[in-house]
């Protein structure tokens, strides 16, 4: 018996004895700060759907617009219709994923594993495709202007092709990540979520970083800079020729900057401090700190959106050409508008050879 009982008491020692089972290389002696993101996201959950379906009847709308028209009255024989084409379609690529993202929000991913990953791609790359064929436009409009002898050789409709197929085959590059990342999982608060997941965070916080550094850099900072040295190229070889319209060509060149600076910098400066968010560690930013950047994304993502599903309709319509070709419009289908409306006959089919001017006819 006296085995047994030293056994028994042996036994009872280990049971009572207290251990410290903790891998000293995870011991952290910071505090560790939880925020809670309950405000944001019902902040988000009233604003985020309400813009979103306002950006997707304005961009159906608009480029559906500007796409009849072309249809109607113009032809694929010029590199202006070629792009604007393209960027129509890149708008209306982008847009169509908005009622998505927006019944996300109010509710949770109710669209399956399938969508999820479709959705998401198509969404960026419209958007990436959006920025980059407007920013080939004002690139071609430098060509037509500063350059128009060497222009007039090189801008045909192959090189328009060769352009488009280059800017699709960069966005979607661009976006492949998300049919990578990209998963459908069940949040015990949130429900269904269609978020990037199925890696480390570490992992997941680089891959947000790579997005957001190329969003800042390939499709923010260096078009602003092509769009500006463009415009500003522009507005010089303008103001030395004798145009008799030279203050409305610059006026309107001042517009688009402003417009395109206005709408895209606030946007991108928020998603470049989120990434030194995200490469901070977190005892250096706080929760209201954090909490401001998610509310200043909310707002500028949707004015940049707002540009990016109108900017056909804002790069058109400013032109006498597609003017003259709504006013037509107009006047066929509601003809008591004829009275009010006064149709040109110019012809605007051939503007684009005669000056430097003719770049904002189309």
């Amino acid at each position: 018996m006296s085995d047994d009982e030293d056994q028994y008491q042996l036994f009872l020692d280990l049971f009572n004895e207290t251990y410290d089972t903790t891998d000293s290389s995870y011991v952290v002696s910071k505090t560790v700060q939880l925020c809670a993101k309950t405000p944001v996201n019902q902040f988000g959950a009233k604003f985020i759907p309400f813009f979103y379906y306002v950006n997707f009847l304005l961009s159906y709308i608009g480029n559906g617009l500007v796409l009849f028209i072309i249809y109607k009255y113009e032809k694929l024989n010029t590199v202006t219709n070629i792009f604007l084409l393209n960027l129509v379609l890149s708008n209306i690529l982008f847009a169509s994923s908005l009622p998505f993202w927006a019944t996300y929000h109010l509710s949770e991913w109710i669209f399956g594993m399938v969508l999820c990953k479709m959705v998401s791609s198509a969404y960026f790359i419209g958007f990436y495709s959006s920025i980059l064929f407007l920013t080939l436009m004002t690139f071609d409009r430098y060509l037509a202007v500063v350059h128009a002898v060497a222009a007039a050789k090189s801008r045909k409709k192959a090189y328009a092709f060769i352009a488009s197929v280059t800017v699709w085959c960069v966005s979607v590059a661009a976006s492949v990540k998300e049919l990578v990342l990209r998963n459908v999982w069940k949040n015990p608060l949130n429900g269904l979520m269609c978020e990037e997941s199925g890696f480390p965070e570490s992992t997941m916080d680089r891959w947000h970083l790579v997005s957001y550094y190329q969003q800042f850099l390939l499709f923010f900072l260096l078009p602003l800079i092509l769009v500006m040295y463009c415009y500003i190229s522009i507005t010089v070889r303008i103001l030395s020729t004798r145009m008799k319209e030279k203050c409305r060509t610059i006026k309107l060149i001042f517009v688009i900057i402003f417009t395109f600076f206005t709408c895209w910098t606030p946007y991108n400066v928020v998603i470049l401090l989120r990434a030194i968010q995200i490469s901070s560690t977190s005892d250096e930013v706080s929760c209201s700190e954090s909490d401001n950047l998610d509310y200043a994304l909310y707002v500028t993502r949707n004015i940049a959106y707002l540009y990016c599903c109108i900017s056909p309709v804002f790069y058109t319509f400013v032109g006498k050409k597609f003017q003259s070709h709504f006013k037509r419009l107009m006047t066929k289908k509601i003809p008591c508008l004829k009275r009010h409306i006064n149709l040109s006959s110019q012809s605007t089919r051939t503007t684009s050879q005669r000056s430097p001017h003719s770049a904002y006819e189309y």
